[in-house]
């Protein structure tokens, strides 16, 4: 019987490194009690080769890894999958005005989790966290590189969690969760997030696009959920830079989106160039149309029970403008029409100049 024992133990652990075809399934094993290739997720990103033609792909069994990870450019093609989103977990605790060990300030770059600056990354069923509290700006993940596909994860912060950072860089985000307070998808990338949930934990701003002006699209969000924490009240978006451009189509709004929807961040020049868009919203907290000529507007903002999180206090963080009684969004926003919203799609979107349609 223990002979038997020991043989179905082997056949389990081939069976999840080879798969079902008996090809190997992975490259890589991390695993930090030891029993894989590498105890650290760092080690196996090391040993890929550079630059190499053909996917690595690298399992991480269930833990909480505690590693400042760089991806660096020359690790091409390289993909991490979780043994679950839920306890796979990736994490570390830099935050911007944390000194380095020439105690200058780390600033909101040097403060990610993870950095990704290779080409053709993708993940799956991992949570991507940075832990440091509520001390400012502090970046799980930053994306550099092009064609990046993040499936079934989270993203876990509060001030900055997810940094689009390369201008030429896009990305494309399917089943993710995301949360933070202020500014936490962020940066000058196109972006798509697909079938999303996003959660903003307290007062602020979800999105602070920096599009470059010669960029068609900015950040797209379809089929998302939109919900918050309490009586907190945030905006879908606000310019970091004056090209800012957003767009929410088909997505649910929890009654914690601001009415007036987008924030101008005191740059009232940014109304005449941002593009800040949404089609067929729905919740409490989607436009509230004009009422046809002699019937009256519906009232009904129902709205079913937000996740209990920890919301965000901090004066710095919070939006002090007053909740206007109308749900009518800013002038300088736009409610795209049924024509303009067939140009939304991955192959429009995320194509550039090599028709790239990202692959699961």
């Amino acid at each position: 019987m223990k002979d038997i024992g020991i043989i179905v133990l082997l056949w389990m652990v081939s069976f999840s490194v080879f798969g079902s075809t008996g090809e190997k399934e992975y490259d890589f094993v991390v695993d930090q009690n030891g029993s894989g290739d590498f105890t650290t997720v760092q080690e196996a990103i090391n040993a890929v080769p550079d630059f190499r033609k053909n996917e690595t792909r690298i399992f991480i069994k269930n833990g909480k890894y505690k590693e400042k990870l760089v991806l660096p450019t020359s690790k091409t093609h390289v993909t991490l999958i979780g043994e679950s989103m839920t306890y796979t977990i990736l994490t570390y605790d830099d935050y911007a005005s944390r000194e380095n060990i020439f105690g200058e300030e780390m600033g909101t770059t040097g403060s990610s989790s993870f950095f990704v600056f290779a080409d053709d990354f993708k993940a799956k069923n991992l949570t991507f966290e940075n832990n440091a509290g509520h001390v400012g700006q502090a970046v799980a993940v930053r994306v550099t590189g092009d064609r990046a596909v993040f499936e079934n994860c989270k993203f876990l912060g509060n001030q900055d969690t997810l940094y689009l950072h390369g201008k030429k860089s896009r990305q494309y985000y399917k089943n993710c969760y995301i949360e933070g307070t202020v500014d936490f998808i962020f940066g000058s990338s196109t972006a798509v997030f697909e079938s999303c949930v996003i959660n903003c934990k307290g007062k602020g701003y979800i999105t602070a696009a920096s599009t470059p002006e010669e960029a068609e699209y900015g950040l797209v969000f379809l089929n998302c959920r939109i919900t918050g924490r309490g009586s907190s009240k945030f905006y879908l978006g606000r310019p970091w830079r004056q090209y800012a451009k957003t767009v929410f189509i088909n997505c649910y709004l929890s009654r914690h989106v601001q009415p007036e929807g987008w924030h101008n961040w005191d740059k009232p020049e940014a109304e005449e160039t941002v593009f800040y868009a949404e089609y067929n919203s729905t919740g409490p907290g989607a436009v509230v149309p004009e009422p046809e000529p002699g019937t009256e507007p519906d009232t009904e903002t129902g709205s079913e029970p937000e996740p209990e999180l920890e919301a965000d206090t901090r004066a710095a963080d919070t939006a002090t403008e007053a909740i206007p009684e109308t749900g009518h969004r800013v002038p300088w926003s736009v409610q795209l029409s049924e024509e303009e919203v067939k140009m939304y799609t991955l192959e429009h979107i995320l194509a550039g100049d090599d028709n790239w349609v990202p692959a699961l």
